[in-house]
């Protein structure tokens, strides 16, 4: 069985890594970080098959540890692979700071020269890659990654400082770059001792961001669904969701509640309209209304029930009945009256789906009875 060596591998990237090459068949994982010995690290080394080098220092108290942590760590790296004559896949995560003059930047470009030198002298297939900005699940907030930071405290109500909401941000999605080194295992297609990019990233700004999460934070009260067709949006609101308070993952919904049972909304959006579910008491009747545009689709998911249409120029009544033994979806065309009556001796609980949300002011449904 092949061996993958991961080093930092309980940081950020690291843990979204390892899950994802443990999905592989055909491999096995060595997982390094800060407290793995030396003599283990190193004989890890001498079995791999393939190397993602991840670690890296980038806030230490004292300047000197950027070179013991960047530099000299990947030294170790290489001089164990060389002393054993290991030429094997080696993908490196340098940072966009290599390309600037501060500590820690110059440290990850001299990490970089040391893997391009062994590429070169070895043969070795080297790739580094240069991220800025990696978002999504595990990210430690209050550290060093604003859209961490931004999800944590947003979603418990604690406050976010901004000190430039137009400035610009480039951000990597944390599935993308594991997609794209978990791809790397096989290929002999890669230029080896380059940099490589990504194949996408995402640029707002700090403002859109915390605007953004903002209203992810308000879909409990508004129930609105952003356009989740964007890939950013979709992915954002996943990292979002992922820094809850695990003691705060429900929320109640409002429920409105008359002589007939009990109704409450979902979701909406404007991009697909809205779902809602009833609760109705045994022998009541909902409905009887038609919608010149608007259309539906229920589906009874407990108890029984007849629902019945006419075609509002029709005196003919079409029946269809339903159960929650057999789940069926019932579409509700536009310019059929319809109701929906529990014919069962329980409670009836149904399931709709409308194409667009209420709207009071244009409602679009106009009662008539179905017979």
């Amino acid at each position: 069985m092949a061996v993958i060596v991961v080093t930092g591998s309980e940081g950020f990237l690291g843990k979204n890594l390892v899950a994802a090459l443990k999905r592989i068949p055909g491999y096995t994982v060595r997982e390094c970080d800060i407290t793995t010995p030396h003599d283990v690290f190193t004989g890890y080394l001498r079995e791999a098959d393939i190397v993602y080098h991840l670690a890296g220092i980038n806030r230490p108290p004292r300047d000197s540890d950027f070179t013991e942590g960047n530099v000299n760590f990947t030294k170790v790296l290489i001089d164990t692979l060389s002393a054993h004559n290991k030429k094997i896949p080696i993908v490196f995560t340098s940072s966009s700071q290599a390309l600037l003059d501060n500590p820690y930047g110059k440290s990850k470009k001299e990490a970089e020269d040391i893997l391009l030198s062994f590429a070169r002298t070895t043969g070795s297939p080297v790739y580094i890659y240069r991220l800025t900005n990696v978002f999504g699940k595990w990210c430690k907030p209050n550290y060093n990654s604003v859209v961490a930071t931004f999800c944590h405290n947003i979603s418990r109500h604690i406050d976010i400082s901004i000190s430039d909401e137009k400035k610009e941000m480039e951000l990597a999605y944390i599935d993308d770059v594991v997609a794209e080194f978990t791809g790397i295992i096989g290929r002999t297609d890669m230029a080896s001792g380059n940099h490589h990019v990504l194949p996408r990233s995402f640029k707002t700004t700090l403002g859109g961001l915390a605007k953004m999460l903002f209203s992810f934070r308000d879909i409990r009260a508004t129930l609105t669904l952003p356009d989740l067709a964007d890939d950013f949006t979709r992915y954002l609101y996943s990292t979002y969701l992922s820094y809850l308070d695990t003691t705060d993952f429900s929320y109640p919904l409002d429920t409105k509640s008359d002589q007939r049972g009990v109704l409450a909304e979902l979701l909406k959006s404007p991009h697909f309209g809205q779902i809602f579910i009833s609760r109705t008491h045994a022998g009541i009747t909902r409905g009887n209304h038609y919608h010149d545009t608007k259309i539906e689709k229920f589906c009874v998911i407990e108890g029984k029930a007849v629902i019945r249409f006419r075609h509002i120029l029709d005196k003919t009544v079409i029946s269809y009945p339903v159960t929650g033994n057999e789940l069926k979806i019932v579409d509700i065309p536009p310019g059929y009256t319809h109701c929906i009556e529990n014919t069962g001796d329980r409670e009836m609980v149904v399931l709709f789906w409308a194409n667009a949300i209420f709207d009071k002011n244009r409602p679009d449904t106009y009662y008539l009875e179905v017979q």
